[in-house]
């Protein structure tokens, strides 16, 4: 990659004009003061005016790689620098059997609400990133890191039933807590998703929320789905072939909005609800908003000076025009 480093200096390439005027002017202005030295019966192959012109033109020629030459091009060795300071960051996800409901086409509220998270990854680029699931039991499914390829396979294999079923809310956000407990971030940040109510868990939900102010852990809570009736699938085995049948049947799911908001106030967070795919997609993109990383950084740039081929040019040219001009041109220095 190349670049100029006064690129206002190419202007001077103009000056070429004006310089071959005032050649021709001169040549004009002086009649060969010496009429012995006259070339009216000389014997040259070359034509004084037109020798004079030739000089002209390369002196105006030459302004074109002295413009270049002033203009400094460089070739750019590396790239400038950006250090940001980032966000550390633990996405917590509810995988109990609720979250296998259909009513988040095209697929279930899992599926969407784990596309939803990666999209959110490769968006945030600078910020650590760390994974938590949870049903009726809570693990660590990636630590903070920055490595988000990592991170979005990791989440890829989340599948339902892997844990005890059940909705341990507190075991997750106390998970969370102990992951960005030893943290040295400005901002340090919890976003739990879940569609149920806390129903299982050593960890009282407010208890994990009071470990989270204490740390200075901000946590926003998304709660997914509308709760009441949603369709489900179902599955249990034919007692007669044996075979596993799934069928789509109404499930009640509870929900608990009020203990996701008051988790969210007392962490000075935010509390959103997501009742389709385009509304959970809209909620990661306001907490996007709202979990700014901090860039501050000096730009270091090495540069290679690429100016002594384009200054070896016009020598070469101007001093062809003078050598011209001096011994075909006819007109005395």
């Amino acid at each position: 990659m190349m670049r100029f480093a006064f690129p206002a200096a190419l202007g001077l390439a103009l000056v070429g004009l004006v310089v071959l005027s005032i050649w021709l002017l001169r040549r004009r202005w002086q009649r060969y003061p010496f009429p012995q030295a006259g070339y009216s019966s000389s014997k040259s192959r070359v034509r004084p005016g037109i020798a004079t012109l030739a000089a002209g033109v390369l002196a105006a020629g030459a302004t074109i790689p002295l413009a270049l030459a002033l203009a400094r091009p460089q070739e750019v060795l590396s790239r400038s620098i950006e250090h940001a300071e980032g966000v550390d960051m633990a996405v917590v996800l509810d995988v109990s059997g609720s979250m296998a409901a259909l009513d988040f086409q095209p697929t279930d509220r899992l599926e969407v609400a784990k596309n939803t998270i990666r999209d959110f990854l490769t968006q945030r680029p600078h910020d650590r990133i760390a994974l938590v699931v949870f049903a009726g039991a809570a693990v660590t499914l990636c630590p903070l890191t920055l490595d988000h390829d990592v991170a979005g396979q990791l989440l890829d294999r989340v599948k339902i039933g892997a844990l005890p079923d059940g909705t341990a809310i507190g075991m997750g956000l106390g998970t969370a807590v102990n992951r960005l407990r030893s943290s040295k971030a400005k901002s340090k940040v919890i976003i739990l998703v879940t569609d149920g109510a806390n129903n299982a868990g050593q960890l009282d939900p407010m208890t994990a929320t009071g470990l989270a102010a204490d740390e200075g852990i901000t946590v926003h809570t998304i709660l997914v789905g509308k709760g009441g009736q949603v369709p489900m699938p179902v599955h249990y085995r034919d007692p007669m072939t044996g075979r596993e049948i799934v069928q789509i049947r109404p499930v009640e799911v509870e929900t608990n909005p009020e203990l996701l908001a008051e988790i969210s106030r007392k962490t000075q967070g935010m509390s959103f609800r997501a009742r389709d795919p385009k509304s959970l997609e809209e909620v990661f993109g306001k907490i996007d908003q709202l979990e700014k990383t901090e860039f501050k950084s000096t730009r270091l740039v090495k540069y290679r000076e690429k100016f002594e081929t384009s200054a070896l040019v016009a020598l070469l040219l101007l001093l062809f025009a003078i050598s011209l001009e001096s011994f075909l041109g006819g007109t005395p220095w």
